[in-house]
Protein backbone atom coordinates (compact mmCIF):
# COMPACT_ATOMS: atom_id res chain seq x y z
CA UNK A 1 0.00 0.00 0.00
CA UNK A 2 3.06 2.12 0.22
CA UNK A 3 3.85 4.68 3.06
CA UNK A 4 0.94 6.05 4.67
CA UNK A 5 1.13 8.99 6.40
CA UNK A 6 -1.06 10.92 9.11
CA UNK A 7 -1.79 14.62 9.87
CA UNK A 8 -3.75 16.23 12.43
CA UNK A 9 -4.36 19.53 12.06
CA UNK A 10 -7.10 21.67 12.55
CA UNK A 11 -7.18 24.23 10.39
CA UNK A 12 -8.38 23.11 6.96
CA UNK A 13 -6.71 25.10 4.99
CA UNK A 14 -3.09 24.39 6.26
CA UNK A 15 -4.26 20.54 6.21
CA UNK A 16 -5.23 20.29 2.72
CA UNK A 17 -1.76 22.43 2.02
CA UNK A 18 0.28 19.25 3.55
CA UNK A 19 -2.01 17.06 2.13
CA UNK A 20 -1.41 18.15 -2.04
CA UNK A 21 2.34 18.48 -1.15
CA UNK A 22 2.87 15.23 0.38
CA UNK A 23 1.00 13.62 -2.17
CA UNK A 24 2.91 14.95 -4.86
CA UNK A 25 5.58 13.02 -2.75
CA UNK A 26 3.74 10.24 -3.78
CA UNK A 27 3.03 8.91 0.14
CA UNK A 28 -0.85 7.96 0.77
CA UNK A 29 -2.09 10.82 3.48
CA UNK A 30 -4.61 10.14 5.93
CA UNK A 31 -6.54 13.55 7.50
CA UNK A 32 -7.46 14.04 11.16
CA UNK A 33 -9.11 17.51 12.55
CA UNK A 34 -9.08 16.51 16.54
CA UNK A 35 -7.41 14.76 18.66
CA UNK A 36 -9.85 12.17 19.03
CA UNK A 37 -10.07 11.69 15.05
CA UNK A 38 -6.66 11.28 15.32
CA UNK A 39 -6.52 8.45 17.82
CA UNK A 40 -9.49 6.43 16.07
CA UNK A 41 -7.74 6.86 12.64
CA UNK A 42 -4.47 5.55 14.03
CA UNK A 43 -6.57 2.65 15.88
CA UNK A 44 -8.35 1.67 12.71
CA UNK A 45 -5.08 2.18 10.55
CA UNK A 46 -1.72 3.19 11.57
CA UNK A 47 0.22 5.28 9.69
CA UNK A 48 3.97 5.29 9.15
CA UNK A 49 4.62 8.59 10.03
CA UNK A 50 2.41 10.84 12.64
CA UNK A 51 2.32 14.73 12.27
CA UNK A 52 0.43 16.58 15.19
CA UNK A 53 -0.31 20.28 15.35
CA UNK A 54 -0.24 21.08 19.49
CA UNK A 55 -2.96 23.31 19.03
CA UNK A 56 -6.41 21.17 18.74
CA UNK A 57 -10.12 21.93 19.40
CA UNK A 58 -10.17 19.02 21.87
CA UNK A 59 -7.61 17.37 23.11
CA UNK A 60 -3.92 19.23 22.70
CA UNK A 61 -1.34 17.35 20.71
CA UNK A 62 0.71 16.16 23.22
CA UNK A 63 -1.85 14.05 24.63
CA UNK A 64 -2.79 12.68 21.24
CA UNK A 65 1.41 12.21 21.18
CA UNK A 66 1.64 10.45 24.36
CA UNK A 67 -1.89 8.48 23.64
CA UNK A 68 -0.12 6.70 20.49
CA UNK A 69 3.29 6.11 22.40
CA UNK A 70 1.42 3.96 24.67
CA UNK A 71 1.07 1.83 22.02
CA UNK A 72 3.34 2.58 19.37
CA UNK A 73 6.88 3.69 18.44
CA UNK A 74 5.52 5.13 15.10
CA UNK A 75 7.95 8.20 14.10
CA UNK A 76 6.12 11.30 15.62
CA UNK A 77 6.31 14.89 14.06
CA UNK A 78 4.95 17.72 16.28
CA UNK A 79 4.11 21.18 14.63
CA UNK A 80 4.47 24.47 17.08
CA UNK A 81 2.83 27.67 15.89
CA UNK A 82 5.69 28.88 16.92
CA UNK A 83 10.06 28.63 18.06
CA UNK A 84 8.66 28.59 21.68
CA UNK A 85 11.35 26.27 24.35
CA UNK A 86 8.52 24.60 26.58
CA UNK A 87 6.04 23.98 23.50
CA UNK A 88 9.61 22.16 21.83
CA UNK A 89 10.46 20.26 24.85
CA UNK A 90 6.97 19.52 26.04
CA UNK A 91 6.70 17.94 22.27
CA UNK A 92 9.64 15.94 22.55
CA UNK A 93 8.78 14.89 26.41
CA UNK A 94 5.51 13.88 25.16
CA UNK A 95 7.56 11.37 22.64
CA UNK A 96 8.06 13.00 19.68
CA UNK A 97 11.07 11.91 17.32
CA UNK A 98 11.33 15.54 15.64
CA UNK A 99 9.59 19.03 15.28
CA UNK A 100 8.84 21.79 12.77
CA UNK A 101 7.71 25.44 13.17
CA UNK A 102 4.92 27.41 11.60
CA UNK A 103 4.76 28.37 9.19
CA UNK A 104 7.10 25.98 7.52
CA UNK A 105 7.77 24.58 3.54
CA UNK A 106 6.88 21.45 2.08
CA UNK A 107 9.93 21.13 1.16
CA UNK A 108 11.15 21.14 4.63
CA UNK A 109 8.38 18.99 5.76
CA UNK A 110 8.99 16.34 3.27
CA UNK A 111 12.91 16.27 3.65
CA UNK A 112 12.12 15.65 7.39
CA UNK A 113 9.64 12.93 6.51
CA UNK A 114 12.19 11.47 4.35
CA UNK A 115 14.84 11.44 6.94
CA UNK A 116 12.89 9.43 9.22
CA UNK A 117 11.83 6.86 7.21
CA UNK A 118 15.83 5.97 6.30
CA UNK A 119 16.18 5.90 9.51
CA UNK A 120 13.37 3.50 10.76
CA UNK A 121 14.19 1.40 7.02
CA UNK A 122 18.43 1.58 7.98
CA UNK A 123 17.87 -0.39 11.52
CA UNK A 124 20.39 -2.83 10.84
CA UNK A 125 23.41 -2.32 13.23
CA UNK A 126 26.67 -4.56 12.49
CA UNK A 127 27.03 -5.28 16.13
CA UNK A 128 25.38 -8.53 17.30
CA UNK A 129 25.15 -8.10 21.08
CA UNK A 130 26.30 -5.08 23.41
CA UNK A 131 26.89 -5.57 27.33
CA UNK A 132 27.72 -2.18 29.55
CA UNK A 133 27.26 -3.73 33.07
CA UNK A 134 23.61 -4.45 33.71
CA UNK A 135 22.81 -3.05 30.01
CA UNK A 136 22.66 -5.34 27.00
CA UNK A 137 21.58 -4.03 23.92
CA UNK A 138 20.91 -6.68 20.87
CA UNK A 139 20.61 -4.69 17.82
CA UNK A 140 20.07 -7.49 15.03
CA UNK A 141 16.97 -7.54 17.21
CA UNK A 142 16.18 -4.32 18.01
CA UNK A 143 16.24 -5.37 22.20
CA UNK A 144 17.38 -3.66 25.18
CA UNK A 145 17.62 -5.27 28.63
CA UNK A 146 18.73 -4.09 31.69
CA UNK A 147 19.00 -5.93 34.47
CA UNK A 148 17.66 -8.92 32.12
CA UNK A 149 14.09 -7.42 31.94
CA UNK A 150 13.62 -5.71 28.82
CA UNK A 151 13.24 -2.28 28.01
CA UNK A 152 10.82 -0.84 25.73
CA UNK A 153 12.43 2.32 23.13
CA UNK A 154 11.11 4.05 20.86
CA UNK A 155 13.05 3.90 17.17
CA UNK A 156 14.99 6.97 17.89
CA UNK A 157 15.55 6.26 21.17
CA UNK A 158 16.84 2.75 20.15
CA UNK A 159 19.28 4.53 17.46
CA UNK A 160 20.49 6.80 19.83
CA UNK A 161 21.49 4.12 22.62
CA UNK A 162 23.03 2.33 19.83
CA UNK A 163 25.29 5.12 18.15
CA UNK A 164 26.63 5.47 21.46
CA UNK A 165 26.61 2.26 22.21
CA UNK A 166 29.23 1.70 19.01
CA UNK A 167 31.89 3.69 20.03
CA UNK A 168 32.19 2.95 23.89
CA UNK A 169 33.69 5.67 25.80
CA UNK A 170 34.03 7.97 23.12
CA UNK A 171 32.20 11.36 23.39
CA UNK A 172 29.78 12.15 20.98
CA UNK A 173 28.72 15.54 20.15
CA UNK A 174 25.03 16.98 19.98
CA UNK A 175 26.30 17.99 15.85
CA UNK A 176 27.36 14.15 15.30
CA UNK A 177 24.30 12.34 17.10
CA UNK A 178 22.08 14.96 15.40
CA UNK A 179 23.75 13.82 11.71
CA UNK A 180 23.92 10.01 12.35
CA UNK A 181 20.46 9.63 14.51
CA UNK A 182 18.28 12.05 12.91
CA UNK A 183 19.63 11.67 9.35
CA UNK A 184 22.15 13.60 7.19
CA UNK A 185 22.19 17.00 6.31
CA UNK A 186 19.97 17.44 9.59
CA UNK A 187 19.70 20.92 10.37
CA UNK A 188 18.13 20.80 13.94
CA UNK A 189 18.91 21.91 17.38
CA UNK A 190 20.97 20.38 20.86
CA UNK A 191 17.28 20.38 22.09
CA UNK A 192 16.42 17.12 20.33
CA UNK A 193 19.50 15.10 21.47
CA UNK A 194 19.36 16.60 24.94
CA UNK A 195 15.55 15.21 26.04
CA UNK A 196 16.23 12.30 23.83
CA UNK A 197 19.15 11.29 26.18
CA UNK A 198 16.76 12.37 29.09
CA UNK A 199 14.02 10.09 28.02
CA UNK A 200 16.36 7.12 27.18
CA UNK A 201 17.87 7.46 30.72
CA UNK A 202 14.26 7.42 32.44
CA UNK A 203 14.36 3.67 31.06
CA UNK A 204 17.77 2.64 31.01
CA UNK A 205 19.54 3.60 33.99
CA UNK A 206 18.66 2.68 37.54
CA UNK A 207 19.17 6.13 38.68
CA UNK A 208 18.34 8.70 35.54
CA UNK A 209 19.70 11.48 37.80
CA UNK A 210 23.28 10.20 38.71
CA UNK A 211 23.30 7.70 35.51
CA UNK A 212 25.99 5.15 35.33
CA UNK A 213 25.97 4.31 31.43
CA UNK A 214 24.48 7.44 29.49
CA UNK A 215 27.09 10.16 30.58
CA UNK A 216 27.44 13.80 29.57
CA UNK A 217 30.67 15.35 28.97
CA UNK A 218 30.27 18.57 29.91
CA UNK A 219 30.66 21.37 27.01
CA UNK A 220 31.38 18.36 24.19
CA UNK A 221 28.49 15.94 24.24
CA UNK A 222 27.90 12.22 25.47
CA UNK A 223 29.27 8.82 25.76
CA UNK A 224 27.80 5.86 26.71
CA UNK A 225 30.36 3.65 29.40
CA UNK A 226 30.38 0.52 30.99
Amino acid sequence: MGTRILTVEDDERIRTAVKLALEDEGWNVDEADTGEDALERFGRQPSDVVLIDIMLPDIDGFEVCRAIRRTSDVPIIMVTARDDTHDVVAGLEAGADDYLTKPFAPKELSARIRAMLRRVRAMDPAAAHLVFGDLEIVPEEGVVRRGGREVHLTKTEFRLLVELASSPGRVLSREVLLERVWGYGYFGDGRLVDVHVRRLRTKVEADPANPRHVVTVRGLGYKLQT
